[in-house]
């Protein structure tokens, strides 16, 4: 038993090491657009941004309010699509854009068959982008729920104009103010970074590809050649279906941001359950053997370490007790500059392993979900995008 035990506890440690030098350093959380990027596009294009809004009434006046505070040279027009909202979004909106003539405000239609919901939205506010015979070369796509900085949208275009990129986007600091968030984001996000490494996403030689829905700044140009929004029109996990379609069309770039937050709220394990379950199971590609592949290595990368260590000291087996602590601080200091990031002390990476269990939980929780017919519902939608259609992992 003992030796099966060394075993598991060996192939997470091998694991580890992998991850650590041979996985596009993702742990390192160390892509951020440079300082000095404000000072290199001239003359500044246009640019339309355009904003999915349902049941946002909590958020969309602080949204709508710091793109009004942009500080970008150029031409900087809103398009904010009102997507069939039962609250007060739409006229919280109009209250927060003041009469603003950079500001308009669209209502959107119902959804049709094929569609979901959030790219119906977008879809309406690039097609009023059209209707208004908009020069914008960059149409910005981004959430309801996130308060940019005033610099954002300048660095993005000084980015994607000084580097010639199709697609700018940046993971905004995810809402980190209760325990569950405190406890559970910084994974998230540490967990991202390990699925779609930013250095290799930013290398134009690898065909990985992935983006953050809540920021992304895109070529018009490129959009329509790649076949436009209805190519990935049924994608759940829009943000990275979109970095896919792009990126044969010309490099793209993803970093973090320390300056523009998401507002939405988590306070509750449920709230956090239900953002996973939405899409974990669409992440495996609605997959039973992906699932359980996924399972097993969760098992076997976050949850051997620590029960190695103490099986180690129960049975008194140094080797397993070795290996498996040396795992174990391989994965807690691979955590430390996502921690950090997110202001969260450095003794929290020592309690990874109950984190990557609950999300181990949601996952499966997903695929339940979806195995038995009863998707979970986002915005008071049935989700039900069809498996195939989404991008392989």
């Amino acid at each position: 038993m003992i030796e099966a035990l060394v075993f598991a506890a060996s192939l997470s440690l091998a694991a580890w090491v992998y991850l650590l030098v041979f996985r596009g350093a993702f742990w390192r959380s160390d892509q951020f657009l440079p300082a000095a990027a404000t000072q290199a596009a001239h003359p500044w294009p246009d640019v339309a941004a355009v904003i999915p809004a349902r049941n946002e009434a909590d958020n969309i006046a602080d949204a709508v309010a710091a793109h009004l505070t942009q500080d970008y040279p150029g031409n900087y027009r809103i398009y904010l699509v009102n997507d069939q909202s039962t609250d007060a979004t739409q006229r919280l909106a109009m209250e927060a854009a003041a009469g603003d003539p950079a500001v308009q405000i669209i209502k959107g239609s119902p959804l049709p068959d094929g569609w979901t919901g959030k790219l119906w939205a977008v879809n309406q506010g690039l097609q009023a982008i059209e209707d208004k015979n908009e020069q914008a070369k960059y149409v910005l796509f981004t959430d309801a729920d996130i308060r940019h900085s005033a610099n954002t949208v300048t660095d993005l275009v000084a980015k994607a104009e000084g580097e010639n990129l199709v697609l700018v986007s940046q993971m905004v600091m995810l809402r980190c103010q209760s325990i569950w968030e405190n406890f559970l984001i910084p994974a998230f996000v540490y967990y991202f970074q390990m699925l779609y490494p930013f250095n290799w996403v930013n290398d134009p030689r690898r065909k990985i590809a992935a983006a953050a829905g809540g920021c992304m700044l895109v070529r018009r140009a490129e959009l329509a050649k790649a076949g436009g929004i209805e190519q990935i029109r049924d994608r759940i996990i829009d943000d990275c279906a979109l970095a896919q379609l792009l990126k044969p069309h010309g490099p793209v770039w993803l970093g973090l941001t320390r300056d523009s937050l998401s507002l939405r709220a988590c306070d509750h394990l449920s709230d956090i359950w239900s953002m996973v379950t939405r899409t974990a199971f669409v992440q495996l590609s609605h997959s039973v053997l992906a699932l359980i592949g996924t399972v097993a290595a969760m098992i076997i990368i976050y949850l051997a370490p620590p029960v190695s260590v103490l099986l180690g000291a129960v049975f008194g087996a140094p080797a397993l007790l070795s290996i498996g602590a040396a795992s174990w601080v391989l994965m807690a200091a691979s955590y430390l500059p996502t921690l950090a990031l997110y202001r969260q002390p450095a003794w929290g990476s020592v309690f990874m392993p109950i984190a990557a269990l609950l999300y181990t939980l949601m996952t499966i929780d997903s695929a339940r979900k979806y195995l038995t017919g009863k998707p979970p519902a986002w915005r008071n939608r049935k989700i039900a995008a069809p498996p195939a259609r989404e991008p392989d992992r």
